[in-house]
């Protein structure tokens, strides 16, 4: 009895130094990559050891990685392909006890946008559509509309990257596309936020909702964002957070309804730190604002780590 107790022993610690990742990589279109186009797939382990680094030309592809019950067991996965923006993730925490599942998406360097017309988005996003035309007049919206989708693309996509990502936000009571009264549809409409009138309960659903652990206040909000009285950043995923920003001496009556102005926008990091050192200082230096591609490709790997439903904001990029 003894000698096949030992040999189990070691059979076991033989079967629990390596775990395995499974990598599946998509485009833009969040359709599995072609076949056939040469990934560089590199993998470290928690300590910069590199544990791979090869070539492949499939979009699924599983990894034996050492495991060594420590921090070592945070790895980082990335992935290379020429004409293609990097694309990655960290931590990946691997176990010999469940295959780790990292999916990202590699979208081409100078992706072009692909949206849908008015009359085709209303009929397969009604709910984005219905957000769009809070203001009910459907001719003028579907007017501001196609002239972002022909003029002003990255607009569009911010814009719809916002809708997409506030519509599964869950505050208290609904979400935060249910309180939206009006748009602004002028240039205050940018490639990385918007700005339009909430009804005034929605501050008090976003307090709510922080002292649940879903959203983090942002000091000193004026410091980013010129006359803000109050800012609050979502904390569900790692990158590409809806924040949302309230300017509440600026007031407005619809429809009856007491309105503050409301400023969306989407990080690309989670940390108030890194948001400062990494986003906003290197856009401030190079006037350029947050890219609305990036965003789109970082929330939807965010959201599949996550394991929530998939981000669609009704376009892709190709």
């Amino acid at each position: 009895m003894p000698k096949p107790r030992k040999k189990s022993a070691r059979r076991t610690k033989a079967l629990t130094d390596q775990a395995l990742i499974q990598l599946n990589v998509f485009d833009g279109t969040r359709n599995p990559f072609p076949e056939g186009k040469s990934l560089l797939i590199r993998i470290s382990d928690g300590a910069q050891n590199r544990v791979e680094e090869s070539f492949f030309k499939q979009s699924r592809i599983q990894f034996a990685v050492p495991f060594s019950d420590n921090f070592k067991d945070n790895c980082t996965v990335l992935v290379s392909c020429d004409g293609y923006r990097d694309a990655g993730f960290f931590p990946v925490k691997v176990s010999p006890d469940l295959t780790a599942t990292v999916e990202l998406m590699l979208v081409p360097k100078n992706a072009k946008y692909e949206f849908l017309d008015w009359n085709q988005f209303k009929t397969n996003y009604q709910r984005f559509a219905d957000f769009l035309n809070c203001e009910d007049d459907e001719v003028a919206t579907s007017e501001h509309y196609e002239e972002l989708r022909q003029d002003r693309q990255p607009a569009l996509a911010s814009l719809l990257n916002l809708t997409a990502a506030m519509s599964v936000i869950h505050l208290p009571s609904g979400t935060p596309l249910d309180y939206f009264k009006q748009i602004e549809w002028d240039a205050s409409l940018a490639q990385d936020r918007f700005f339009g009138f909430a009804e005034a309960e929605l501050v008090n659903q976003v307090k709510t909702a922080t002292t649940q652990g879903e959203f983090a206040p942002e000091p000193s909000p004026a410091l980013f964002h010129p006359d803000a009285t109050s800012s609050y950043k979502q904390i569900q995923f790692g990158e590409a957070n809806v924040q949302l920003t309230f300017h509440e001496d600026a007031l407005k009556t619809i429809g009856g309804v007491t309105c503050v102005r409301v400023e969306p926008d989407i990080d690309y990091f989670r940390d108030v730190a890194a948001h400062a050192v990494l986003e906003v200082i290197p856009n401030s230096l190079g006037h350029g604002p947050t890219d609305p591609q990036t965003v789109y490709l970082l929330r939807w790997i965010a959201g599949r780590r996550a394991g929530v439903p998939e981000f669609d904001p009704g376009f892709t990029l190709v």
